[in-house]
């Protein structure tokens, strides 16, 4: 059906939200928010690209819904996610008038979800957050599951928080304005999932590769519920990565964290640099005997299908070593890799050689 709404639950030992999955659904997050109890005034967080196209629509059905709005608009890139802009923000913030009964709403991809969300854990102490991802990666991932923070110039995400959403709501309308380079690396994502939870999904992705390119509306929908379930699967049973369960969800990210920083944060998107990290990931287990070399070959082709960088840059490997120590899955010095041991299981790996390491980043 053509308005068919997908609803996911993400349950939690102390909380539990929906995600809200539909085509021309931003109307939606006016009686959303009015769901909130006690909120009458939302802070919408953005970036510039994003304002005009569905940020201001939201700002208008919460203000039409006499809810009152301020509109937070920041700069695209992961060069937002800092201290600075963090400060910014509070400071913001602060001029809006917001106290504990504000809600923060973020409208943008993975970087404004992941900044709001910084921002909405530490004002006045954590007030409420309403997740409205825009992008294919933030709608699969970033959005869900409550990993909120910013970067450090040298380590990816390393200060942040747990802080969940009291709603996400996914709008899959707005992927067709997405830049194909955008949509590509929300793909990545798309695979990993299949790779890491579900051999079924994977098949299931390269059998409908070229619709899912097209964009097609139906498709993409239950896409991006299955990887919200999958998700959410994970999320309620390691909320906070305590067990080692919620780390295969970290699959590829090893070594993506290393290219992003060593690149400045600005040669590849996220997406992109997770599907160099899972063939990198996938050589270093095929270096092991986990795997054989057709899962590798699978994978790459299925990346590959979907418009996405498969080879290593030009990076020193001893570099790319030394970034990896301050991977948030390392302990007491120790890397520890997400490995596939076959398709639709990983597996948190520690203690691998640093040789078979240097040598799958080449």
């Amino acid at each position: 059906m053509a308005d068919e709404l997908l609803q996911v639950e993400v349950t939690l030992p102390h909380q539990t939200y929906t995600i809200q999955i539909g085509t021309d659904i931003l109307d939606q997050v006016a009686e959303t928010f009015s769901h909130q109890a006690g909120a009458r005034h939302a802070v919408i967080v953005t970036d510039r690209n994003v304002r005009p196209l569905h940020a201001e629509p939201v700002a208008r059905s919460l203000e039409e819904a006499g809810i009152q709005s301020h509109l937070l608009v920041i700069e695209p890139g992961e060069s937002s996610k800092s201290i600075d802009g963090a400060g910014q923000l509070w400071a913001d913030l602060l001029a809006t008038g917001a106290d504990r009964t504000s809600v923060v709403v973020a409208v943008g991809g993975g970087v404004v979800g992941d900044l709001a969300g910084f921002i909405a854990s530490t004002y006045a102490r954590g007030i409420r957050l309403l997740q409205v991802p825009t992008t294919l990666l933030a709608q699969v991932d970033s959005s869900v599951g409550g990993k909120v923070g910013i970067n450090l110039p040298s380590a990816k995400n390393m200060v942040g928080a747990f802080w969940q959403p009291s709603a996400v709501i996914c709008d899959t309308q707005t992927l067709r304005s997405l830049p194909d380079r955008e949509f590509s690396a929300g793909l990545a994502e798309v695979v990993k999932y299949g790779v890491i939870l579900d051999e079924q999904f994977f098949v299931e992705l390269e059998e409908n590769a070229e619709a899912i390119w097209n964009r097609d509306a139906a498709l993409l929908r239950r896409v991006v519920a299955r990887c919200c379930e999958l998700k959410a699967k994970v999320v309620g049973e390691d909320e906070r990565e305590t067990t080692g369960q919620r780390a295969v969800l970290n699959y590829g990210h090893t070594f993506c964290h290393a290219i992003e920083s060593l690149t400045g944060y600005g040669q590849f998107l996220h997406g992109e640099a997770v599907s160099i990290g899972m063939i990198c990931a996938s050589r270093l287990a095929a270096s092991m005997g986990r795997i054989d070399d057709q899962l590798i070959e699978r994978q790459r082709k299925l990346l590959t299908r979907f418009h996405l960088p498969v080879e290593m840059p030009s990076l020193d490997p001893g570099q790319m070593m030394e970034r990896m120590q301050h991977d948030k899955k390392a302990q007491h010095g120790q890397v520890r890799f997400v490995l596939p041991s076959r398709l639709g299981h990983v597996e948190l790996v520690e203690g691998v050689d640093p040789d078979l390491v240097r040598q799958s980043c080449q």
